[in-house]
């Protein structure tokens, strides 16, 4: 039996994670990891104790922003990063695997907090219609590694 590398572990649980999503447009799964240890996971929805969009807006989802953004759920690596500072997890040197590119409020968010490297499954670029994935470019602007994803993984859930 052969033993999976960390990476892929990591973000198989993310993709697993983004499967928790209430959200019903995408669903994101994110893992917050120092060496080979998760110090946080999140996933992309309202804030807890506000209400799931799926239950509250099941033909619509919740109202959408004027860049067409959902405005009311946080993204998955905005949870992550919460919990672990809501918890007194230091996240500085951290890597994070998140199913899709992080935004550029995120990717600020990112730099922000000291995390050292994202690992990134799909494009935020192909999936919003841009021209460029912003958060990545600005990442790495300001010297965090990212990096995509290459293997390949059984994603079943359309949304992800």
């Amino acid at each position: 039996m052969s033993r999976p590398d960390f990476d892929d572990i990591f973000m198989e649980l993310a993709v697993n994670l983004a499967k928790r999503s209430h959200c019903i447009k995408k669903h994101v799964g994110a893992v917050l990891t120092k060496e080979t240890r998760i110090i946080s996971i999140g996933y992309n929805g309202p804030p807890a104790g506000t209400h799931n969009c799926d239950l509250e807006f099941p033909e619509s989802g919740c109202a959408r922003d004027s860049k067409g953004s959902c405005s009311l759920a946080l993204h998955a690596e905005q949870n992550a990063i919460l919990y672990a500072v809501k918890n007194n997890t230091s996240v500085e040197g951290s890597t994070l695997y998140v199913t899709l590119s992080p935004c550029l409020a995120c990717s600020r968010i990112i730099f922000s907090m000291g995390i050292s490297k994202v690992v990134y499954l799909f494009s935020y670029a192909e999936y919003k219609g841009i021209g460029s994935d912003e958060g990545v470019d600005f990442l790495r602007k300001f010297g965090v590694e990212v990096e995509k994803y290459s293997k390949e993984l059984e994603v079943q859930d359309q949304l992800i």
